[in-house]
């Protein structure tokens, strides 16, 4: 999120406030919470009183605010920011690359992929580029990015035998990270999805018989056949860096055995 600058001229104030009231928690809970007083939390919010440092990363942390906008409060309210932003291709980073490389290799044969906070594919294993054979070549184009291959025409979306299910199950996605993050280029990236156009369902897409799948699957056609897959998404404990607190790591477990069969034999 850019913050804006007569916002940030007054403090951190109005952005913890900001914060709290979209968590919906009373200035009372919070400070029972960060072990203060309401009327402590009151005189920051107003600007009457100036918090320390301590006590902004303290006020961020029981407010769930992300680590990019915990520098945010911090240079509000006069004071450094806490955390870097490390390039990924940094050197310092290296440990953590060689690890998401081993991770989602061993993974294989099926798909597992690492996106970072816009849905930017950094890393993916050879069961996505598998999936991703015959997609538009611009969508594939650097920065890959993971929605617009699901959803976008030219994209995954034609294969997807229950796309209005699975386009749902992302766009909520979408949204919840907006309202945890409040991203304005998350935000034009969910506008843009959103709008993409959704062709009328076909009744031959649904299964000829009931399937007890475990969670929504994303059923998609391959190489002639229907493929199911069941999504877990992975985030890092405790992240003290912006990059790696944006990093999340998706994997796709086959949702039936005639799937995994499959890719263990066309992915050796």
């Amino acid at each position: 999120m850019t913050t804006h600058p007569s916002i940030a001229e007054k403090g951190a104030g109005p952005l913890l406030r900001a914060w709290r009231e979209q968590r919906r928690i009373s200035q009372l809970e919070l400070a029972l919470r960060a072990d203060s007083s309401a009327r402590h939390i009151s005189f920051v919010e107003t600007g009457r009183s100036r918090p320390s440092e301590e006590m902004v990363l303290r006020l961020a942390e029981h407010l769930d605010v992300p680590v990019r906008e915990r520098n945010a409060l911090l240079l509000a309210a006069g004071y450094a920011p806490r955390y870097p932003e490390t390039p990924l291709d940094d050197p310092a980073l290296g440990a953590l690359r060689e690890g998401i490389e081993r991770l989602i290799g061993g993974y294989e044969p099926y798909p597992a992929l690492v996106v970072d906070a816009l849905y930017n594919v950094v890393a993916a294993n050879r069961g996505v580029m598998t999936l991703v054979d015959g997609v538009g070549e611009a969508l594939l184009e650097p920065p890959l990015n993971a929605m617009r291959l699901a959803l976008h025409p030219q994209g995954l979306a034609p294969r997807i035998r229950n796309l209005r299910a699975w386009r749902g199950h992302l766009l909520e996605q979408m949204e919840r990270q907006i309202a945890l993050h409040r991203s304005e280029p998350l935000r034009a990236l969910y506008e843009e999805v959103a709008a993409y156009p959704v062709p009328d369902a076909d009744p031959a897409d649904e299964p000829s018989e009931p399937v007890p799948y475990f969670a929504l699957p994303l059923r998609i056609e391959h190489g002639g056949r229907t493929l199911s897959f069941v999504s877990s998404i992975s985030t890092f404990n405790t992240p003290m860096d912006v990059t790696v607190a944006e990093l999340a790591i998706e994997t796709l477990l086959p949702a039936d055995p005639a799937t995994a069969k499959y890719l263990q034999a066309s992915l050796p």
